[in-house]
């Protein structure tokens, strides 16, 4: 059976109408293909612009179980306004009634040690809290050849310019600390994630070394890179990459505690779905083997859009996972995953989100489903098996989604990165209804280090929560913002 999820204000006759369409074109070898657990192919369009499936959802969405005809409609937490800033007193975001929030570590600000905090926000997590001081580690996605920003003891490669940056919260005076470098020298730090031993894991979503070449510009980067760092919440860096993890596209990480699995996005049209057995549980450096994801009978699941679908999977080995291309001369980027395919592994699109919560990996295809708006899967350990949550009908519903997290009572944030202005931040409950939480309406005219611009069509990024889910925290990419999120939260929403 199947529940309907609603995001009211934006269901029309025409996208009822499209969905209605891309569902009547399904492939009808699908429902023989897949490997699904009794799940009734009834009609579920009644007065709804998408439905989430019910097939294996887990402890937390045991309510999407309920008869197809409880149709719940939810506004979320209400309608959204601008909301003053509490740092600036600048109006940047759009939130319902009663949410507060306070920016912090702009690009250009001033960190500790005299560092000016570099731009292009990304992924970003809450990597410990001790008697309500948060740390939080954040990516920077920059590409460019450079010199890098931390001291020589947290940087790769003398000529790059990405990184990470550490940041601390008072969440019991709701301010922000300080700021300082965690990790310098390294490419395109896109996505990550928070490790059950208080670090962060930092993802390069580039394969470029010394000499690459992308869009026609050469790098003369010093390394290679393609590679996955670990950043400790005090302290140095390492600055070594984790060559067992792979070198590929990386995007995001999520580690199941029980097992110290890590399993792993990549952010390419043609995707793999990925996890790392360390050979010693919580000691990622001492190496591991590195396996793709096998969705038994499905080749390829980029424009799969049957939601509630659930399948067996398997993994099949990548032996040399140092490799980061299958043709050297072209360049190609698909070492990995062309070692994977060649042992059956399934092919996705545009892998990026990545979080455990409610015993399972969430992940999420930008572009994936029937009109390449995006599907939310959730692939569960214990039975090996990988549903689809949802799959987006069109852009107005939900556009692209990027990074996502689940808060502790078991709700995910989903941050939008696609074509839509403003982008939005939406929340999709345990109870199976989607809502918008925020929007960006950054719009500047130099009242903070001199930014001036339209900003209301850049991604939102790096969503976390703290353990007790009481802060939201989250960053716009351009012109590179991290907010701090409170409000009355309740329960059965986010």
């Amino acid at each position: 059976m199947q529940v309907k999820a609603f995001l009211c204000g934006c269901i029309t006759p025409k996208l009822l109408d499209n969905y209605r369409h891309h569902l009547s074109h399904l492939p009808a070898t699908w429902s023989s293909k897949v490997m699904v657990h009794s799940i009734p192919r009834r009609s579920f369009l009644k007065a709804t612009a998408f439905s989430l499936g019910s097939g294996a959802i887990g402890p937390a969405f045991q309510n999407l179980l309920a008869s197809e005809d409880n149709h719940r409609k939810s506004s979320g937490y209400g309608k959204l306004r601008p909301t003053v800033d509490k740092s600036t007193g600048l109006k940047l975001l759009e939130l319902p009634e009663g949410f507060s929030y306070r920016s912090f570590g702009w690009t250009g600000d001033q960190m500790d040690g005299g560092a000016i905090t570099p731009g292009v926000h990304d992924g970003m997590g809450v990597i410990d809290e001790q008697d309500g001081i948060i740390t939080l580690c954040r990516n920077h996605e920059i590409k460019r050849a450079s010199s890098p920003w931390g001291k020589p003891e947290i940087t790769y490669d003398a000529n790059a310019g990405g990184g990470c940056t550490n940041l601390r919260f008072d969440a019991n005076s709701g301010e922000w600390l300080n700021a300082w470098p965690s990790l310098s020298g390294t490419v395109k730090n896109c996505a990550g994630g928070p490790t059950p031993w208080n670090t962060w894991l930092s993802c390069e979503e580039s394969v470029l070394g010394p000499g690459g070449v992308d869009d026609d510009e050469v790098f003369d980067f010093h390394e290679h890179h393609g590679w996955v760092f670990e950043v400790p919440a005090d302290g140095d860096a390492s600055a070594k990459p984790i060559h067992s993890m792979g070198r590929f596209v990386h995007e995001a990480i999520a580690i199941d505690p029980d097992t110290g699995i890590v399993y792993e996005t990549e952010d390419r049209g043609t995707a793999g779905f990925y996890r790392f057995i360390p050979n010693k549980a919580g000691a990622l450096a001492e190496g591991g083997k590195l396996e793709m994801l096998c969705v038994k009978g499905q080749e390829d699941l980029r424009k799969f859009g049957r939601v509630g679908a659930t399948f067996d999977c398997i993994w099949v080995p990548i032996d040399d996972p140092e490799k980061a291309h299958a043709d050297e001369k072209k360049q190609d980027e698909l070492g990995c995953y062309t070692q994977g395919k060649q042992h059956g592994a399934t092919t996705f699109a545009r892998l990026e989100g990545c979080w455990f919560g409610n015993d399972s990996i969430y992940f999420d295809a930008t572009s994936g489903g029937p009109v390449g708006s995006g599907q939310i899967w959730k692939f569960d350990p214990r039975t090996q098996t990988l549903t689809l949550l949802f799959a987006s009908p069109a852009k107005e519903i939900l556009d692209s989604p990027d990074n996502l997290a689940v808060s502790p009572r078991g709700g995910i944030i989903l941050c939008e990165d696609g074509d839509l202005i403003p982008q939005r931040l939406h929340g999709l409950t345990s109870q199976g209804e989607l809502f918008t939480f925020a929007k960006n309406i950054v719009q500047l005219q130099g009242e903070h280090n001199g930014f001036k611009g339209d900003f209301r069509g850049s991604e939102w990024a790096g969503a976390t929560f703290s353990a007790d889910g009481k802060w939201l925290f989250v960053n716009l990419q351009k012109p590179g913002i991290t907010f701090a999120i409170t409000g009355p939260w309740g329960t059965d929403l986010l």
